[in-house]
């Protein structure tokens, strides 16, 4: 072999080895950008799993009063008569379960002044003697001053949910009571209020809600507290709930936030 041919014989050896070379380089670097989309990709999915556990999960299906309020996730709406609402308080007020002697045979009127005027309810201390004066104490002692009503449900199930003065993360007004007059059928019809509660039947504390439109609720567990109808202002949350729950959801923070300013409460005379 000549030297000429030694020569071009190595160029050409060189040559495949300069070609692998290559090819391992470039996939080298292909292997980096797979690594790199992937590492993204596993970085959104676990900063959407995060996100996704601060917010929470479904809420509950019935008025169960604990639950976990849901963030307004929209502007709030702008509902004809309604003033700003004013901040919610910081902190609760932690009050007795009041003797249910004090409301027992009596009938009471109260009056829910909202940032978005009056609703004026009958409240039955002769069926509900323990939540009636549960609710007469509550109201008296100013324990829903500037609390905003937290819940609102718009799909099945038509109520607007208050009484937390923490806006549904508050412990209670210090104690808890049961059931009273909760109906056998499960029916609820438009301007009832009754208590809301968590799955513990004896749960009954501040919260309570108002049935804008007949509801059926679930009777086990024993259903949920009538105490009261609404005999005024049932305008005011029917606009409420026609501006829709915040984010539009079915269940959540009203989209036109509506908060209770303090309650009067009389007892109504024979």
């Amino acid at each position: 072999m000549t030297k000429e041919q030694e020569r071009a014989r190595a160029r050409r050896r060189q040559q495949k080895l300069d070609a692998r070379e290559a090819q391992r380089a470039k996939e080298t670097a292909r292997n980096r950008q797979v690594a790199v989309v992937v590492v993204a990709v596993l970085v959104v999915v676990a900063l959407f799993v995060f996100l996704a556990s601060k917010v929470g999960g479904s809420p509950a299906a019935s008025p169960a009063a604990s639950s976990a309020p849901t963030t307004a996730a929209a502007a709030a709406k702008t509902v004809p008569g309604c003033s700003p609402a004013p901040a919610a308080p910081k902190s609760g007020t932690s009050m007795k379960l009041p003797d249910k002697a004090t409301a027992a045979g009596k009938t009471f009127e109260a009056v829910i002044t909202t940032n978005c005027g009056d609703i004026t309810l009958d409240l039955d201390g002769a069926k509900a003697p323990q939540t009636v004066a549960s609710f007469v104490a509550l109201a008296k002692g100013g324990y829903w001053a500037d609390s905003p009503c937290h819940r609102l449900t718009t799909s099945g199930i038509y109520v607007l949910q208050c009484g937390d003065p923490l806006g549904g993360t508050g412990p209670g007004p210090g104690y808890t009571f049961g059931i009273e007059n909760a109906p056998a059928d499960g029916a609820y019809p438009k301007g009832t209020i009754a208590m809301a509660r968590t799955s513990d039947p004896n749960s009954n504390g501040g919260q309570f809600f108002l049935v804008y439109k007949d509801t059926a609720l679930p009777t086990e567990g024993g259903g949920y507290s009538i105490f009261g109808t609404v005999t005024a202002g049932m305008d005011i949350v029917e606009k409420i709930a026609a501006a829709g729950v915040s984010g539009g959801a079915g269940d959540g923070a009203p989209a036109a936030p509506i908060s209770i300013l303090k309650v009067a409460v009389t007892e109504k005379k024979a």
